[in-house]
């Protein structure tokens, strides 16, 4: 997700450093931000193809878990406040399992989540692959995907039993099946295809 230190709107921005408490006093549905070290960070404009990926894949993510009843999905612009001494983030995508779904609050995620994808823009490419990466790496979210519309390539990183990320496979097509959401793959393509859900359930021999 791209993102700018000025707001989108005429929405003041709150003066100064504030608390992670105030900033979600001040945020609203209307205004997707993030917090980080004090300071609100109001996030840009998408292109419609970072957009239809997100939802896309928010769908299969969504169809998959449902059915399986293995957690939740949550997206944009629910927030993750992933550990006491790390920013609050907005990811597109976010699976929380089923035995951790008590760390979902009223309108933030305190704690990590299982599965965090983001989908990038030229904008977002450094921070994603930086500041991003290193802080799930640190608080325990078990694994990463970066997905690149432009490039038409994901990215995915599991977390190893040391607490660092290894890169399980990156690519523009192939299959990945999931560490994270116990059961649940993918084929790469289909997030630049988008093909009929029933062709996605038929793949996964669901009819």
């Amino acid at each position: 997700m791209a993102m700018t230190t000025q707001p989108a709107s005429a929405r003041p921005l709150p003066q100064g450093k504030v608390s992670y408490e105030e900033f979600l006093q001040w945020l609203d549905e209307d205004t997707w931000a993030e917090w980080v070290d004090g300071e609100v960070h109001i996030m840009s404009p998408v292109s419609g193809e970072h957009q239809m990926v997100v939802i896309y894949l928010a769908a299969l993510l969504t169809n998959y878990v449902s059915t399986q009843q293995i957690g939740t999905v949550l997206g944009e612009p629910f927030q993750m406040k992933s550990g006491p001494d790390l920013p609050g983030r907005s990811p597109d995508i976010v699976f929380v399992s089923a035995g951790r779904t008590h760390l979902i609050r009223r309108h933030f995620l305190e704690g990590a989540a299982d599965l965090v994808v983001e989908v990038i823009s030229p904008e977002s490419r450094a921070r994603d692959r930086g500041d991003k990466y290193y802080e799930y790496e640190q608080a325990g979210v078990r694994e990463y995907w970066i997905v690149d519309p432009d490039r038409k390539q994901v990215e995915f990183h599991v977390l190893t039993p040391q607490g660092m990320y290894h890169p399980a496979f990156v690519g523009s097509e192939g299959e990945y099946h999931s560490t994270a959401v116990e059961g649940f793959w993918i084929r790469v393509e289909w997030l630049w295809r988008r093909p009929p859900m029933q062709e996605v359930l038929k793949a996964w021999g669901w009819f």
